[in-house]
C-alpha cells in the first residue's frame, strides 16, 4: 500500500522546524507492507495544499497531512480540507469537550482561541485527540483516505500509532502476510558486510528481501517477507534468520530492533549488575539514552557529568598529576574517570568519556573528533580512542553510541 504525505507549514520551508513526523510515519508502517511513496513539504497557503493534495492522490490512496491545525490565522488547513471535500465548518460539542478534557489536564483555562479547535468540517470523521487540542480528521473519497493530523510530534506520533493506522488497516485490509526479523550487527563496514552476504543474499527466495539500514557505528539488518500463508512465511522467516545469525557470527550486538541502550539495560538486567557515567565530551548524553528506557532505573544508578578538570579531580578522584601529564583527553584520565564513578557512585560498572566534540579545542595530535571511552565491568577495564567526523552535534552521538557497543562487548564476556 502506497502512502503520500504532506507536511504543511511555513515554518518547515523557513527551516525554523524541521519534520520529523514524515519519517516516523514510515517506520511504523514499513513493518505491514506498506510503503511511503512521496513526501511534500507545503506553506499555510491554500492554493499549495490543494496542488499538493491532487498530486498525492494521484499515486496513493492514502494521503496523510501534518501541521496546519492550530487555533491561529496561519492555520488554514480545517478550511482548505473542508474546500476540497465540500461541507461545511460546523461547531462540534464532542470535539470541545475533549479540548476542555485535555485543557484541564494541563491545569490551563480555556481561552477562545483553543475553543475554537472545535469548529471542523461536516464532510470529515472527527478522531479525538487524547494528547491535544487539535482534532484529527478522516476524509473519504472515491475509496481512497486523507487523515489530517497534528504538526507536533508527540501528538502525531501517539495518534498514527493508537488510532490511525489501526482505523487504515482496517480499511484497507489485505490477504498478504507480512514478516519481519531484524538483527543489528558492529564492527562492519557497509560494503563489507555486502560483500560478506552476496552469495546468501542472492539465494534468498522471492518472497524474502534483505534491507541494510546503516548508522554511524552500526549496521542494522532487516529481513523482510511477505505469502498469502502466514504459517509458510513465518517458517521461511525463521529458518533464514537462523543462517544470518551464523553469517554474522560474534559481530551481532542485537537479535531484534532495540536500541543499544536497551541492549545494555538487557545485560545488566540478566547479570544482575548495575552501571553508571562519567561524562566529559558527552555531556551526559549516554546516561539521557539509557535513561530514557522505561524501567531503566533498575540498572542505571547515575551520572557524573565532569566537564571540567577540577569536577574530574574533586568528584571522581581522577589524579592530578594525571591530568597534567596526559591532558584531559586520554586513556588513563578516562579509566580513572570510570573507576571514580564506580567508587562515587557505587556501581558494579562504568562507561566514561573524555573528547574534542568541537568545533574548536583541537591541539597538536588530538583533532577534533578525538574521543577516549573507557568501560569498566566486573570482567576489567577497556578503554581505547576513537576519532569520529562531523559536526559537533555527530561527534556525541556516535561516541555515545559506540561506549554503549563498547559496555556491551564487555558485559558479553561475563
Amino acid at each position: 500500500m502506497n502512502v503520500s504525505i504532506i507536511a504543511i507549514g511555513d515554518e518547515l520551508l523557513i527551516g525554523q522546524v524541521t519534520d520529523t513526523n514524515s519519517g516516523d510515519i514510515a517506520r511504523h508502517i514499513s513493518p505491514y507492507g506498506w510503503r511511503v511513496n512521496d513526501v511534500q513539504v507545503v506553506g499555510d497557503n491554500a492554493d499549495e495544499i490543494l496542488r499538493a493534495i491532487d498530486r498525492a492522490f494521484e499515486s496513493s490512496d492514502i494521503v496523510l497531512t501534518t501541521g496546519g491545525l492550530g487555533p491561529t490565522k496561519d492555520d488554514i488547513t480545517k478550511g482548505t480540507l473542508c474546500q476540497y471535500f465540500g461541507g461545511e465548518l460546523h461547531h462540534d460539542p464532542a470535539v470541545l469537550e475533549n479540548v476542555k478534557e485535555v485543557v484541564a489536564k494541563r491545569g490551563l483555562k480555556l481561552n477562545d482561541l483553543t475553543a475554537a479547535q472545535a469548529i471542523v468540517p461536516t464532510s470529515c470523521r472527527v478522531i479525538q485527540n487524547r494528547v491535544g487540542t487539535a482534532p484529527l480528521m478522516w476524509f473519504e473519497r472515491d475509496g481512497r483516505v486523507l487523515v489530517s493530523m497534528p504538526g507536533v510530534p508527540f501528538e502525531t506520533r501517539t495518534m498514527f500509532r493508537e488510532e490511525v493506522m489501526p482505523m487504515l488497516l482496517g480499511k484497507f485490509a489485505s490477504d498478504v502476510a507480512i514478516g519481519h526479523r531484524t538483527v543489528i550487527v558492529t564492527d562492519w563496514s557497509e560494503s563489507q558486510l555486502a560483500m560478506h552476504l552476496s552469495d546468501w543474499e542472492d539465494a534468498l527466495p522471492p518472497y524474502l528481501h534483505l534491507a541494510y539500514l546503516p548508522k554511524p557505528g552500526l549496521i542494522r539488518l532487516r529481513l523482510d517477507g511477505q505469502h498469502r500463508d502466514a504459517a509458510f512465511i513465518e517458517s521461511e522467516l525463521t529458518k533464514y534468520h537462523d543462517q544470518l545469525l551464523a553469517l554474522v557470527g560474534d559481530t551481532l550486538i542485537s537479535d531484534g530492533d532495540k536500541t543499544m541502550a536497551e541492549v545494555l539495560l538487557d545485560h545488566l538486567r540478566r547479570l544482575r549488575l548495575t552501571v553508571a557515567t562519567a561524562e566529559s565530551c558527552t555531556g551526559g548524553n549516554i546516561a539521557h539514552l539509557i535513561t530514557s528506557i522505561p524501567g531503566s532505573s533498575e540498572s542505571f544508578m547515575g551520572s557524573v557529568v565532569a566537564y571540567s578538570n577540577s569536577v574530574k579531580e574533586r568528584v571522581l578522584s581522577v589524579d592530578g598529576t594525571t591530568l597534567a601529564g596526559h591532558g584531559a583527553v586520554s586513556i588513563p584520565v578516562v579509566e580513572q574517570m570510570a573507576r571514580g564513578a564506580i567508587d562515587r557512585i557505587g556501581t558494579d560498572c562504568a562507561i566514561a568519556t573524555s573528547g574534542i566534540a568541537g568545533p574548536g579545542g583541537a591541539v597538536a595530535g588530538k583533532p577534533v573528533g578525538t574521543v577516549c571511552i573507557a568501560v569498566t565491568t566486573p570482567a576489567g577495564t577497556v578503554s581505547d580512542t576513537f576519532h569520529f567526523p562531523g559536526s559537533r552535534d555527530r561527534v556525541i552521538d556516535r561516541a555515545s553510541t559506540v561506549a554503549l557497543i563498547l559496555a556491551i562487548k564487555q558485559l558479553r564476556k561475563l
